[in-house]
């Protein structure tokens, strides 16, 4: 499939207004006259301007242009950085052939792997993204990172407000586990609470983040892609959605989540939805967003590329229980500070899942008392 056919090229200032030796524009190779080598590349960035799944008007000006306006004008970070920029996706002629056309782009940089950067649109866009993961044959993992769980039922809701409940009921079901974070319970219905909790599904609310950003760490480690729409960011921080919210995550813990995500040697793609350049007036939202990216690309660089749990980067502690001949298996990285469990189902012990856990899980363990995301876990694998 000719990519080059689904694009519109940028504009040549967006990349080089402002920019010196120094700066990302300099690394990057987008399209403006040819189109990009993404086979070669690490990450591609895929700017999306498909508003019809949202209940508000599309915006005037395209969002994820401001972005790159200001992306392009920071300092590259440390080493080299392989990146592509395939310019602005064309909607389909249905809101339907858009997702069908992400899924098309999305599985094939997957297959070359390539990490798409998807910039802009109504955030039921992930639907499209999350389509693509079908091709891998292969359970995955999702983490949502917004102030709201999407999950409305009624007929009149606008896509945008369902999208993950259209996730989560998708078949065939090739979905593992879910994660919503930053959440604001007063904003959620409790049902969808309950809901979550049923399937067996984490969660972290905004508070949790507040009082320790690191918690998140392990959710996104698991996540083979990220939705983070720009609603989950506190208004001062990033005026660019509607309705306004004056909570939400501060752009620093933004930042921090994005870098998370790019550091996560499982994570394969990311999408940064919902930006509204009409109500960022002086551009402080998208130098907000522009800022994330470069944290998410830093993150990649930044990637240990080491998951092979058998060799010789890793340490392996048996933990044994009193009452049962059973043993469970925990992993630390030589490499740092990052611990994992293996969980084995009950059901079928050739179903297995090695997921992230901490320190002091371990050392519960070890006191007999196995992590709630073990047993989390155990429900999943059935």
């Amino acid at each position: 499939m000719n990519l080059a056919l689904f694009f519109d090229p940028l504009r040549e200032e967006l990349i080089t207004s402002g920019s010196t030796l120094s700066t990302l524009a300099i690394c990057a190779s987008p399209f403006v006259d040819n189109f990009p080598d993404w086979r070669n590349a690490d990450l591609a960035i895929i700017g999306l301007d498909e508003w019809r799944g949202s209940a508000a008007s599309s915006p005037a000006t395209h969002g994820a242009d401001e972005v790159r306006r200001r992306f392009y004008q920071l300092q590259k970070g440390t080493g080299s950085v392989r990146l592509v920029d395939l310019g602005n996706l064309r909607p389909g002629l249905t809101l339907e052939d858009t997702y069908l056309r992400l899924r098309e782009i999305v599985a094939m940089l997957l297959e070359h792997n390539t990490v798409p950067i998807l910039l802009g649109g109504s955030p039921d866009l992930d639907y499209g993204q999350f389509l693509a993961y079908e091709t891998l044959e292969r359970p995955v993992s999702f983490a949502a990172i917004d102030s709201r769980v999407d999950m409305a039922e009624h007929d009149s809701a606008p896509p945008e407000e369902a999208h993950l409940r259209r996730i989560l009921m998708y078949e065939p079901n090739f979905l593992f586990n879910f994660v919503q974070l930053a959440y604001q319970q007063y904003l959620v219905a409790p049902e969808v609470l309950v809901a979550l909790e049923k399937l067996h599904f984490e969660k972290l609310r905004l508070g949790d983040i507040h009082a320790d950003v690191r918690q998140a760490e392990l959710l996104l480690r698991q996540a083979d892609f990220v939705s983070f729409d720009v609603a989950a960011i506190r208004w001062p921080s990033a005026p660019a959605y509607e309705p306004v919210n004056p909570f939400g995550l501060t752009g620093e813990e933004a930042a921090q989540l994005a870098w998370y995500a790019g550091h996560s040697d499982h994570l394969s793609s990311f999408g940064l939805y919902g930006y509204r350049p009409d109500h960022d007036t002086h551009g402080l939202a998208a130098s907000t967003l522009a800022t994330m990216l470069w944290y998410f690309i830093e993150g990649y660089y930044h990637r240990s590329g080491k998951t092979d749990f058998q060799s010789h980067n890793f340490t392996r502690y048996l933990v044994s229980f009193a009452d049962t001949p059973e043993s469970v298996v925990f992993y630390k990285a030589n490499y740092g500070e990052k611990w994992w469990v293996e969980v084995e189902s009950m059901g079928n012990s050739t179903l297995k899942r090695i997921v992230p856990c901490t320190y002091e899980e371990y050392l519960h363990a070890i006191h007999g008392t196995l992590p709630d995301r073990w047993y989390v876990t155990q429900a999943l694998l059935g």
